[in-house]
């Protein structure tokens, strides 16, 4: 399996070169040639696995040159009982019939991110052994990816992260879990800005191909095909879960930012995973919800950027959109280069012609918008209800999945974080905070080390030159 270019580019690449390299030469996001089709007869063979051999069976197909015994002995490393808490890995709560939370958020950070980052750390670590090279690795996160990606790096042979976030814009809880982390090979830095500014500063130095190769910059954001990849599996593992025949559909409710997690949902449907309804869920930062209204997509600057209490989904300027959008338009790469690269840079969006946009229902999307007052009341249902507390991501995704819920068809609501990571909103909904995990006690009164910085590209890159020189 060889990987292309959103933009146009076919040089040959296989699942390791692009493991290390994140964004494309030409500024595109990398997929895979073709989606292996999943037939009958294989989800027949597939339902009733171990979630970690599910993830080798689905993994296998699209990584051809890492020998077959290693790759399981890192996914099986991976996906324990230790790591995630219970063998399911992502087990389902039932809430009301027909819906239940999918269960992703049991990792060491307490988000969904881990599902995917815990196994990076390992292909990263097992790559570069191999070759006998470093890797430095820049990423932006908007409250999760930070922490699940330094979690799963810190210590690892071989590799240094420095991670961006939006100075002063993630929860407590968030900032305590990146900036505590003593680990000499892990560097955070407080971006003044949001959460897109930090992100513009990833894709501008990846796209500054003489300092990427010199200083070996590489991603773990959902631009780096690796990590979207490892989250197809819990869509599967997901409807195996919820069903009894491969004859029967379900619909998955995604708390939606950047487009990664549901992304994967795209891609899982692309295999043949018989998914009725993809459901993107925001919150005020509207834009894909806008999209797949109008289509049209409208990127938003920092002052139009609501600073919400979903806050994970403080975007507007959606990152792995391109590569559903560059499958919408039958992967015509030259017409998906003008869109997302001179369209956007000329006028800040982009709209379908009639006939692009009639296509996307044909992929399953839907979508709808969660509002403060959406998250504090759903909260507060849920617990009232069935008992189960959840944080304000997975309420916007249960608020704007109920509306699409069909009878018959199962809705699963991908959790997004345990609550409290988000505990002043929970205080708000219930009039008490959430329980916190064993170990966690006096997380926020640890040391902290971060540096604060502007929104500079160059700033940045001064900064990974000095503490990769010394």
């Amino acid at each position: 399996m060889n990987y292309l270019s959103t933009r146009g580019d076919t040089t040959p690449r296989g699942f390791s070169d692009i493991l290390l390299e994140g964004l494309a030469p030409d500024g595109g996001l990398y997929l895979p040639e073709r989606y292996p089709r999943v037939d009958a007869a294989t989800l027949a063979r597939w339902r009733g696995l171990s979630y970690a051999d599910l993830a080798c069976e689905i993994l296998s197909l699209y990584i051809a040159d890492i020998p077959a015994a290693d790759l399981r002995t890192l996914v099986r490393k991976t996906y324990t009982r230790q790591v995630f808490g219970t063998a399911e890995i992502t087990p389902l709560k039932p809430l009301e019939p027909g819906v239940a939370l999918q269960a992703l958020s049991n990792g060491p950070t307490l988000a969904f991110k881990d599902m995917a980052m815990q196994l990076l750390g390992q292909l990263f670590e097992y790559e570069l052994a191999r070759r006998g090279e470093t890797l430095n690795i820049l990423g932006a996160t908007s409250g999760d990816t930070g922490s699940a990606a330094e979690y799963a790096m810190r210590g690892k042979q071989g590799v240094r992260v420095f991670m961006l976030s939006p100075h002063g814009r993630m929860s407590p809880f968030q900032q305590a879990q990146m900036f505590s982390l003593p680990d000499a090979n892990i560097h955070n830095l407080a971006v003044e800005g949001v959460f897109d500014d930090c992100q513009d500063i990833v894709k501008a130095v990846s796209n500054d191909l003489e300092f990427k190769r010199r200083w070996r910059i590489g991603t773990v954001n959902s631009i780096n095909w690796a990590r979207l990849l490892a989250q197809v599996v819990y869509y599967f593992a997901g409807y195996f879960q919820a069903t009894k025949t491969n004859d029967e559909r379900v619909s998955f409710a995604v708390p939606s930012g950047n487009f990664g997690n549901v992304c994967a949902g795209h891609v899982a449907r692309m295999m043949g995973l018989p998914i009725e309804q993809l459901v993107v869920a925001t919150n005020e930062n509207d834009v894909l919800d806008e999209f797949f209204r109008t289509g049209s997509y409208r990127v938003r600057g920092a002052a139009d950027t609501h600073e919400t209490s979903s806050p994970s989904m403080d975007i507007s300027k959606a990152s792995n959109f391109e590569r559903f959008v560059f499958d919408l338009l039958g992967r015509d790469a030259a017409r998906t280069r003008q869109l997302f690269g001179d369209d956007i840079a000329r006028h800040g969006g982009f709209t379908l012609t009639p006939a692009e946009f009639a296509r996307v229902r044909e992929f399953g999307f839907v979508s709808g918008k969660s509002t403060h007052a959406d998250r504090v009341a759903t909260i507060r249902d849920t617990q009232q209800r069935f008992g189960v507390t959840i944080d304000p991501h997975t309420a916007d995704g249960l608020k704007v999945g109920r509306a699409y819920a069909k009878p018959g068809t199962p809705l699963l609501v991908l959790e997004t974080a345990l609550p409290i990571k988000f505990a002043a909103t929970i205080l708000e909904a219930l009039g008490h905070e959430p329980p916190r995990p064993a170990g966690l006690d006096g997380l926020e009164q640890l040391p902290r080390r971060f540096k604060v910085m502007p929104a500079s590209a160059p700033t940045v890159q001064a900064y990974i030159v000095e503490n990769c020189s010394s």
